[in-house]
């Protein structure tokens, strides 16, 4: 198995939930302190050997670009400022990979999505990052740990996963599996955001996941299904009834930053990580 050195990020999405601010800034740009939440995804993707970021955009998302850009105007007015410390960290990042955009014409799912990415990833395996999905571990990034175990087992894809109440499984793609090892999954069925009474388990899938190739292919052929929408889910699904398909339990804590309560739950938290650093 080649190693995996892209990580895919759909950012295409309109962030309605977050309107009016997301009408002309990207809801991937939305800083929890002072550090957009896309950023933390690439720093997470970097951490975990990734070197070339490839980022399925959509109109109005052009703020995405230039962040990952060098600003030389800005770049001259504060050099030799007391200022000057605060673009280090994206100095480093847009130093550490390479950066590359396609655009989603038309917003027919995350499936959709990645698919649309295709051109940017190329026949080998790759990561894919929600950045709606803030997550944290201290010792070690969730998607370090996924391409530590994806090392384990070349020939599946893996999808990150964490217990959620049962009334919230509707939000969620759910799935079903055997225990193979503690905290890791064969899994034998996953259903998109499943009633509660129907779901088949607590076990939600986050939005990180190691993929195969192969499942552009699968995406093709993958008809809409819920929402009208053309799921991962449903296509993983096709994966997993030939065993190809592992889910991991992950270390570490995720922040819903697609939701409102979610957001303030991790700009709170990353408050007082950064005071307690002081």
């Amino acid at each position: 198995m080649k190693k995996i050195r892209k990580c895919l990020f759909p950012a295409a999405g309109y962030g309605t939930r977050f309107l009016p601010a997301t009408k002309a800034i990207p809801k991937e740009m939305l800083p929890v302190l002072t550090k957009p939440l896309l950023q933390y995804g690439v720093e997470e993707a970097i951490e975990a050997g990734c070197d070339t970021m490839a980022i399925v955009t959509g109109r109005g998302k052009r703020a995405i670009e230039d962040h990952f850009d060098i600003s030389y105007e800005l770049e001259h007015q504060i050099k030799g400022t007391s200022k000057e410390h605060f673009l280090k960290e994206i100095r480093q990042v847009i130093e550490q990979c390479t950066f590359s955009y396609t655009r989603q014409r038309e917003m027919k799912g995350l499936g959709h999505a990645i698919l649309t990415g295709e051109t940017l990833i190329g026949e080998e395996p790759f990561a894919v990052i929600l950045a709606d999905d803030l997550c944290e571990n201290k010792n070690e990034g969730v998607l370090s740990q996924m391409v530590a175990l994806s090392e384990k087992f070349p020939q599946h894809c893996i999808v990150a996963i964490e217990e959620v109440p049962k009334e919230e499984t509707h939000k969620y793609g759910v799935i079903a599996g055997e225990e193979i090892q503690k905290g890791l999954y064969r899994v034998t069925d996953m259903v998109e955001k499943p009633d509660p009474k129907e779901a088949p388990s607590n076990l939600a899938i986050i939005g990180r996941y190691i993929l195969l190739p192969e499942i552009f292919d699968v995406l093709r052929t993958t008809p809409p299904g819920k929402g009208g929408e053309v799921q991962i889910t449903d296509a993983l699904l096709h994966l997993a009834k030939e065993e190809k398909v592992l889910a991991y339990k992950f270390i570490g804590r995720r922040f819903d930053c697609g939701s409102v309560d979610g957001f303030v739950e991790a700009t709170n938290y990353f408050y007082e990580l950064e005071n307690r650093k002081k």
